[in-house]
C-alpha cells in the first residue's frame, strides 16, 4: 500500500478570535485548549506509524513559529511556504505536486491545523478506513455524525454506499438556517463536513488539470521555482501572485463524484 502523506494547512491569519489569535499568533497557533496549540496537536496526531512525515503548508510569515512548535513537540517534517494565501485549492495542488517531485505518487491526507479531536486513536481508525478508495483513485472526504442542527458547519448529503463505510456523496450544502438543519438531523443523511480529504495525489492532479488547468498550470510554475532552505521550501513568488484563489471545495469537489 502507498505511504499516506498528512498536509496540514495552517494558512490562517487569525482575523476571528482576536486579540486571543492575531496575525502575529493565528489561532492555530495559540493554546486555545490545553497547553498545546492546535497545530502542534494536529502534528501530534499524525505522529504515528500509520504515516509519513507530514508537509506543512504555511505563510512566509508564520515560518519559524510552525518549525518552533514542530520541534517543541518532538515531530519532524517539510515546510512549504506560501508567499500570499490563496485559499486552499492551490494549497492543496501545491502540496500534490511537492510530493509527486519528491516522494512519488503518494496518498496525501489533507488536514485543518485548527481542529479540536481529542481521540487521535479513533481519528486515525477513521483516516485508514478510507484507504482502500483512495488507492483506487477516489477523493475520500469525511464527515462527522451530527448529534444537533447545528447552523455553523457545512453538511454532506450521503448517496449511495460505495465500500465499507464509505458512500458516495449526493451533494455538497452550504451552511444551513436552523429549519434546514434540523431536517437533516432528522433525516440520518447527512454529515458535518470536516474538511479532511484523503487521495493519491495523481488523482487530485488529473481533476486539476480537467477542472482548473490554468490554475494549475500556474502553481506548477510555483513549485517547479521553489527554492530549499534548510527544511523550508519557498514557493516562488512571481509565479505564485498569478493565481486567483479559490477553495477546493469549489474548485474541485462541487464538480467531482466523491465518497
Amino acid at each position: 500500500m502507498s505511504e499516506i502523506t498528512p498536509v496540514i494547512l495552517c494558512g490562517g491569519i487569525g482575523s476571528r478570535l482576536w486579540p486571543m489569535s492575531r496575525k502575529s499568533l493565528p489561532k492555530q497557533f495559540a493554546p486555545l485548549i490545553g497547553i498545546q496549540s492546535l497545530f502542534e496537536a494536529a502534528v501530534t496526531r499524525v505522529d504515528r506509524d500509520e504515516f509519513a512525515d507530514p508537509l506543512v503548508v504555511t505563510s512566509s510569515d508564520h515560518r519559524f513559529l510552525a518549525e518552533k512548535q514542530m520541534r517543541d513537540c518532538g515531530c519532524s517534517g517539510s515546510i512549504l511556504l506560501e508567499p500570499a494565501g490563496k485559499n486552499t485549492a492551490p494549497a492543496v495542488f501545491a502540496a500534490a505536486l511537492h510530493v509527486m517531485k519528491h516522494n512519488g505518487d503518494a496518498l496525501l491526507l489533507v488536514m485543518p491545523s485548527d481542529h479540536h479531536i481529542p481521540d487521535q486513536d479513533a481519528f486515525a481508525k477513521t483516516m485508514l478506513a478510507g484507504r482502500v478508495a483512495a488507492e483506487a483513485g477516489a477523493i475520500v472526504t469525511f464527515g462527522v455524525a451530527p448529534d444537533r442542527p447545528e447552523t455553523g458547519y457545512g453538511y454532506i448529503e450521503l448517496g449511495q454506499p460505495f465500500a465499507g463505510a464509505a458512500f458516495d456523496v449526493k451533494k455538497f450544502h452550504e451552511k444551513p438556517g436552523l429549519a434546514a438543519a434540523q431536517q437533516m438531523l432528522d433525516s440520518g443523511h447527512f454529515v458535518w463536513n470536516a474538511g479532511i480529504f484523503l487521495f493519491r495525489a495523481s488523482a487530485m492532479l488529473a481533476h486539476a488539470k480537467n477542472l482548473v488547468p490554468e490554475m494549475l498550470t500556474a502553481v506548477q510554475a510555483a513549485i517547479d521555482g521553489a527554492r530549499e532552505d534548510n527544511n523550508f521550501w519557498h514557493i516562488d513568488d512571481a509565479a505564485w501572485a498569478k493565481i486567483h484563489g479559490q477553495s477546493v471545495d469549489y474548485a474541485i469537489l462541487e464538480h467531482t463524484d466523491q465518497i
